[in-house]
């Protein structure tokens, strides 16, 4: 009954983890990957009044002409780009699954640098693609040695997330131009997941898309502006692609939600830069402290996520210690073909995060222990 490529889908572990949630009193969660503060009030009032005046309905497919306008400024003066095209999408994930429709075909190899958001190889298995996948271990790195050797002739995409998710690594600056040009010499389409770049706590991370025209930029207002149940992000890119990936929209989604498109013009000029000096210091507080505890860590560079490696045990071994003590945080191996690190998300309050601290200082050494 059920089609064949659903088995090629796992429920997502990050989901698992969120309903046992649910079901816990009190648990000190450091799983979920939205922040902890709430949208803006002019965002919301922006929202209120758009709903109010009636603007319920469908929009264009490829989005209001008004945020189109002001996204196009923006990725102007903040990425070095002039897009070709821009498509308004029901969030990143929206245009990431319409770009690899769009792109993939049977037998096509995507390249995904490991670890990588949970979402990139199951869309890539989907359309019956191969993902390939570029192991990053221990530091993280994305580099163009790396990536080159696990180029064939079936690569297709090359798909880069940064900053990342899990890890919070920064793609080097330095780097970029030498990714680009393997990408120009073996004529690959590149997806730039940018979705965290408000996140970057060491200087503003460069886009590879100033660098070479065949990227597709993506990015939204979930992290930026915690409009994560909004639904609102968006894809620039080569006018054939984003006129593809239109077409598809019109097809699936129809457009994003209306509101936040109005709401999404409000939020572009307004400034939540104070979020993010609160987010640099919770991300200086949670490695400071694991690495006090004596775990093997990189320090993150951005978004809002650090990936420690276990201790002992697998990784699933260890969160399910973690979980006895009322402690919640992601197995490794939902981001990653390793199953050796824990993702935990520092987007709670800071008590949340000195809680968190607490119970992995206590449970870094295997054996018998109270909860």
């Amino acid at each position: 009954m059920i089609a064949k490529r659903m088995a090629k889908l796992d429920s997502s572990g990050i989901r698992k983890v969120f309903d046992l949630a649910a079901a816990m009193k009190n648990p000190i969660n450091l799983s979920i990957g939205q922040p902890d503060f709430d949208v803006p009030e002019p965002v919301k009032e922006a929202a209120i009044e758009a709903i109010r005046a009636g603007q319920n309905r469908y929009t264009v497919t490829q989005g209001i002409p008004k945020l189109h306008e002001a996204l196009r400024r923006r990725i102007i003066r903040d990425k070095g780009v002039e897009p070709e095209n821009i498509l308004v999408t029901s969030g990143v994930s929206g245009a990431l699954m319409l770009a690899v429709l769009v792109l993939v075909n049977e037998g096509d190899e995507v390249i995904i640098p490991d670890p990588y958001f949970v979402m990139y190889k199951h869309l890539v298995n989907l359309c019956a693609g191969t993902p390939v996948f570029v192991d990053t271990y221990p530091d993280f790195r994305v580099t163009a040695e790396r990536i080159a050797k696990k180029i064939t002739p079936k690569t297709k995409l090359l798909l880069l997330n940064s900053p990342a998710n899990p890890t919070g690594a920064v793609m080097d600056d330095a780097e970029l131009p030498k990714i680009a040009a393997l990408a120009r010499k073996h004529n690959l389409v590149v997806i730039s997941d940018e979705i965290y770049d408000f996140f970057s706590y060491e200087g503003g991370s460069k886009s590879i898309a100033a660098l070479y025209p065949n990227t597709l930029l993506m990015g939204g207002f979930s992290k930026s502006h915690a409009m994560t149940g909004w639904r609102l992000g968006y894809v620039a890119g080569p006018k054939e692609i984003i006129g593809e990936m239109t077409k598809l929209q019109q097809f699936s989604f129809v457009c994003a939600p209306s509101f936040a498109q109005v709401a999404g013009v409000t939020a572009l000029e307004t400034d939540t830069t104070p979020f993010r000096e609160q987010y640099r210091a919770k991300r200086d507080l949670i490695y400071n402290g694991l690495r006090d505890a004596g775990y093997e860590v990189q320090k993150p560079g951005g978004a809002f996520y650090i990936f420690p490696k276990a201790p002992w045990g697998t990784d699933q071994e260890f969160v399910a210690e973690a979980i006895r003590n009322k402690l919640l945080i992601i197995p490794g191996s939902v981001f990653s073909e390793r199953a050796t690190h824990l993702r935990i998300s520092y987007a709670a309050t800071d008590e949340t995060i000195r809680r968190g601290l607490e119970v992995l200082r206590r449970i870094a050494k295997p054996g018998p222990r109270k909860a």
